[in-house]
């Protein structure tokens, strides 16, 4: 009986103290729970999985070949035209720098300083604020209770006309399959000077390709001028590769540009067009030389004009083995002949010599 009006007194006690707290105090205590409730919830889970989009394959860090390489992609290409159209916001429509120039100033992916010698560093001494970037390159901004505000108007998505691009090719073994990822994205902002000439370019900021990745598959790229219809997610576009531009650099023990070792214009290009041919013959002939099955396998990869060659060929080396073979059957029958004749007289005389 004791025991059980001690537990009572123990209750009420505890009831009289929660009561007693402050309301704010109650509401700030539940609050926090329901925070550390919502953390233990997301723990382990990714910015992909939170905003419902399927997780992309990694590169794995034990490939047995790989090679980056680092791209110059002009938007005034035809591939590549649909990243810089519109160039202001239409809709729910914006290019691909309005898109990340935007992700960035709200704070949802970490943008990383262009250094001096191109090459990129995705730590956190790396990491540059985008007031920053607003502050060296003269764009307008307004600063209001600590948040920054650009009209869509001051957003420079007009100047930015090239992209600098790295990916990574590479061999991946676990499942024998040969791969293009990209990896990181530079915007360059084109800008003329006071006296016309050439403009010069002015790169903004690294962008890593996988925080990126997550927000991509949101908005759409038209990949035809014949049929407006024909749009894919910019996350397809980079994964399918359908970008297109020239080599620019690659990853070399001696840490240097394409140009800095190819002295002439037709130098390098003979280095570019060299360095994608390596690429092809690997990927194509990654498991050995591809030998031709049979005879009707290489006459399906012949052109029209090597058919009919073929065929003429064919046709005169047919009458040569016929002729030939006329020749050596006229000459048999004739030697036979001979032979018959000299054999038939011969038994004539054996035969009037017995009369």
């Amino acid at each position: 009986m004791k025991r059980v009006l001690f537990l009572l007194m123990i209750t009420l006690i505890a009831t009289v103290t929660v009561q007693a707290q402050p309301k704010n105090r109650r509401q700030q205590q539940q609050a926090q729970q329901q925070q550390q409730r919502q953390q233990t919830q997301n723990q382990g889970m990714s910015v992909r999985a939170r905003i419902m989009f399927p997780t992309a394959a990694d590169m794995p860090e034990d490939v047995v070949w790989r090679r980056d390489i680092y791209r110059e992609i002009d938007l005034n290409k035809d591939a590549n035209g649909g990243l810089y159209y519109p160039v202001e916001p239409q809709d729910r429509q914006v290019n691909l720098f309005t898109y990340i120039f935007k992700l960035a100033l709200n704070g949802y992916v970490p943008v990383y300083e262009y250094r001096l010698d191109g090459n990129e560093a995705f730590n956190d001494s790396a990491r540059v604020q985008m007031k920053t970037i607003l502050d060296n390159f003269h764009i307008y901004y307004e600063e209001k209770d600590g948040k920054i505000r650009v009209d869509n108007s001051d957003i420079p998505s007009a100047e930015v006309k090239l992209y600098y691009l790295k990916e990574s090719a590479y061999y991946d073994q676990a499942n024998s399959t040969f791969h293009r990822k990209v990896l990181a994205l530079s915007p360059v902002m084109l800008r003329e000077d006071d006296f016309g000439g050439e403009a010069a370019k002015y790169p903004l900021f690294w962008v890593r390709y996988a925080d990126l990745e997550p927000y991509l598959s949101r908005q759409t790229v038209m990949t035809s001028n014949l049929n407006n219809a024909a749009t894919m997610s910019m996350e397809d576009y980079f994964t399918l590769n359908r970008y297109e531009g020239k080599i620019y650099k690659t990853n070399n023990m001696l840490g240097k540009t394409l140009a800095q070792y190819c002295p002439t214009d037709s130098a390098l290009q003979k280095e570019q067009m060299k360095i994608e041919a390596e690429l092809k013959a690997f990927e194509q002939n990654i498991f050995g030389d591809k030998q031709r099955k049979d005879s009707l396998d290489s006459i399906a990869r012949l052109s029209p004009a090597d058919l009919k060659a073929a065929r003429k060929a064919k046709g005169k080396d047919g009458k040569k083995a016929k002729t030939k073979n006329e020749r050596a059957k006229r000459s048999k029958n004739s030697s036979s002949n001979s032979s018959a004749a000299s054999n038939g007289a011969a038994r004539v005389s054996v035969r009037r010599q017995r009369h």
